[in-house]
C-alpha cells in the first residue's frame, strides 16, 4: 500500500528488542509487518546482535532509528559515527533512517540524553544545513523525530510544530512524528495537540511512534516502559484521521513484556487506524 502522497506505507511494526529475538525467529509472527532497530545497537564489528539482526532481516522490512547523531549540536558532525551509520545502512538496506531533532552533548561529550533546542530561525538554518550534510554523505533522505519536552527557552520565536516544519522544509527531509511525545509535551506545556497535528506538513510525515510514559502529576516523563494509555490512543485516532496512512510502530525500552503483549498493542493500533486509512482512500 502507498499513501496518497506516494510515501511508503509499511503497515504496523515493533521496535526490535533482544528479549524477543529468538521468539521472532522461531514464530515469525504475521501480525508484525516490519521492525525498527536502534542504529547504535548494531554499529559494531560482529557478535550476537548482528547475527540476530541478519536472521530477522531476512523475513521483515526494517527501518533504522538513531539516538546519537546530535544534529542540533554546535560541535562538528561526527564523521566517524556517520561512516559507521552508512556501513550499517549498506548492511541492513532499511526503508529509511531517522534520528531526533535535538542535541545530545557538547565539546564532544555525549550526555546520553535527547536535549531540546531553542525554536529560532538561527537554529532552523543551523540544523537544516547539518541535515543536508548528513543526507549528502549518506546519499538518501532522513527522517527527524519530535522530542518529548520538559523545558522552554526564553528565546523561542515559534511553536515546536512550526520549528519542526521549518527545519524539514528547509532541509528537504521527512518527519517521524511521535504521537506519545506530542501528548507528553502538550501536557507539560499546556498546548493543544491538535494544533500540532494540523501544523505539520502531512506529506512529510512518514512514520509514527507510539509508547508509554510516566505521569508524575505536574510533569510527564517519556520512559517507554509502560503500556500506552487511553489518551495517547485517542490522540493516535485523531492523528490517523488527519494524516492518513503512516507507518506506525510501538516502542518499548524498559520493563519489556512478553512479545504477545506488545503485539496486542500493535493490533490495537491497527484497529484504530485502518478505518481512517480506508476512508482517506475512498
Amino acid at each position: 500500500m502507498t499513501s496518497k502522497n506516494n510515501k511508503p506505507f509499511l503497515g504496523f511494526g515493533l521496535g526490535l528488542r533482544s528479549d524477543h529475538y529468538q521468539e521472532i525467529i522461531d514464530q515469525q509472527p504475521k501480525e508484525i509487518d516490519w521492525f525498527e532497530i536502534i542504529s547504535e545497537n548494531y554499529m559494531i564489528d560482529g557478535g550476537k546482535p548482528l547475527y540476530f539482526l541478519d536472521k530477522i532481516r531476512q523475513d521483515y522490512p526494517m527501518v533504522m532509528h538513531g539516538v546519537s547523531m546530535s544534529i542540533g549540536s554546535t560541535d562538528p558532525l561526527n564523521m566517524e559515527y556517520l561512516q559507521q551509520l552508512k556501513n550499517l545502512i549498506d548492511r541492513v538496506e532499511p526503508i529509511w533512517f531517522s534520528d531526533h531533532l535535538c542535541w545530545t552533548g557538547v565539546d564532544h561529550k555525549n550526555m546520553h540524553d535527547l536535549l531540546p533546542l531553542p525554536y529560532t530561525e538561527e537554529a532552523v538554518n543551523h540544523i537544516a544545513d547539518r541535515i543536508g550534510q548528513v543526507q549528502d554523505f549518506i546519499g538518501r533522505q532522513m527522517l527527524i523525530e519530535n522530542l518529548s519536552s520538559y523545558i522552554t527557552y526564553t528565546t523561542d520565536a515559534m511553536t515546536e510544530w512550526e520549528f519542526l516544519s521549518a527545519v524539514c522544509e528547509k532541509a528537504d527531509c521527512n518527519i517521524l512524528l511521535d504521537v506519545n511525545n506530542i501528548y507528553v509535551s502538550s501536557y507539560n506545556h499546556h498546548f493543544d495537540p491538535l494544533e500540532y497535528l494540523k501544523g505539520v506538513p502531512a506529506e512529510r510525515v512518514w512514520q509514527h511512534h507510539l509508547a508509554g510514559h510516566e505521569n508524575n502529576g505536574n510533569l510527564i516523563i517519556d520512559t517507554h516502559d509502560h503500556p500506552i494509555i487511553d489518551p495517547v490512543w485517542d490522540l493516535y485516532d485523531k492523528t490517523a484521521a488527519l494524516l492518513g496512512p503512516v507507518s506506525t510502530m510501538i516502542e518499548r525500552d524498559g520493563n519489556i513484556p512478553p512479545l504477545a503483549d506488545v503485539i496486542a498493542e500493535l493490533n490495537r493500533a491497527r484497529e484504530i487506524a485502518t478505518p481512517h486509512y480506508h476512508a482517506n482512500h475512498a
